[in-house]
């Protein structure tokens, strides 16, 4: 396959992983900002979000100070902010249209009804009227665009390129999403004793795992109240858990191998390594360690792979 095609696959996947993504973090900060909590905690929330998507200077220098709304419309609507919501799927569609010959007509048609439909939400205003709703609408045109590439498309390089996107990008949110929010939950505004805070305990971690679809997952695995430990053992370490970083690499991992010309390369020893720490890591390890150096980590070498990948297989990054 040449490389130009199977980078515009590649990316039209992380985009609209990237999309999806995005609408979980966002959601979950709306549905926690309507809990009883104090001004300045609701502050470190949304700044979070900013910082998770590595955005708080750029939206500082669009807008200033931080806030529901503004923020809502950076990750939303503002086309130039390449992580918002219609960037991801405008990027998407650019890159399916691309490569049009090598998807199914079902594949191209579902990446563009994507598109333009979004344009009319949000011209129609429904992510300011029902933001939840039009996050949902996000996730399902997500889930929807996987299963049709799944159901319609050839098993080839075509299609474990596409899925190498997916999951690359799905590790690296998975992972920004569980610091920013064990971060949040330790600042100075919560305190365990109170009755009260722990309440909004209980509806963070609930409103976590909702936003990666892991609240009866969790129930069914640990069939216990909602501890931090084991919401972080559940989206690290679990390999049955679909949007896990384990979960993530094993998918990484056996589509490198279905596309590598040389299955003991640089690329695939890496993503390999880190499959096999993740396979055999342990929570309690990992928390005695600190967890966000763990992530921060995990991420510097999701970001390395992802230039690995491009090196080998794409078009070079010039970033």
């Amino acid at each position: 396959m040449l490389s130009r095609t199977a980078d515009h696959l590649f990316w039209m996947s992380r985009y609209t992983e990237r999309a999806e993504n995005t609408a979980r973090m966002l959601d979950v900060n709306y549905q926690t900002s309507l809990l009883p909590q104090s001004q300045a905690a609701a502050l470190v929330g949304w700044q979070g979000l900013l910082s998770i998507s590595e955005l708080l200077p750029a939206y500082t220098a669009a807008h200033g100070d931080i806030n529901l709304r503004d923020v809502m419309d950076f990750m939303v609507k503002d086309e130039s902010n390449p992580s918002s919501i219609v960037s991801c799927l405008g990027a998407a569609r650019e890159n399916a249209r691309a490569v049009r010959g090598t998807l199914t007509t079902e594949v191209w048609e579902t990446q563009n009804q994507t598109w333009l439909e979004v344009k009319r939400r949000i011209r129609e205003g429904e992510h300011e009227h029902d933001p939840g709703q039009f996050f949902e609408w996000v996730k399902y045109r997500s889930h929807l665009s996987r299963g049709v590439t799944v159901g319609t498309m050839l098993m080839d390089e075509a299609l474990h390129f596409m899925r190498l996107g997916t999951f690359l990008e799905r590790a690296d949110n998975t992972a920004r999403l569980v610091d920013v929010k064990f971060h949040a939950a330790n600042t100075d505004f919560f305190d365990p004793g109170n009755e009260k805070d722990q309440e909004y305990d209980f509806y963070h971690w609930s409103a976590i795992l909702r936003s990666v679809s892991g609240f009866e997952v969790y129930r069914k695995v640990y069939r216990d109240v909602i501890k931090p430990e084991r919401v972080a053992e559940l989206l690290i370490l679990r390999a049955d858990m679909p949007r896990s970083l384990h979960a993530s690499l094993n998918e990484v991992v056996s589509n490198l191998s279905l596309v590598a010309n040389d299955p003991l390369g640089e690329t695939h020893r890496r993503a390999g390594k880190l499959r096999a720490e993740l396979q055999y890591g342990r929570i309690d390890e990992i928390l005695a360690t600190g967890l966000h150096a763990y992530l921060t980590q995990f991420l510097d070498r999701i970001n390395d792979l992802g230039m690995h990948i491009s090196r080998e297989f794409l078009i070079p990054s010039t970033a």
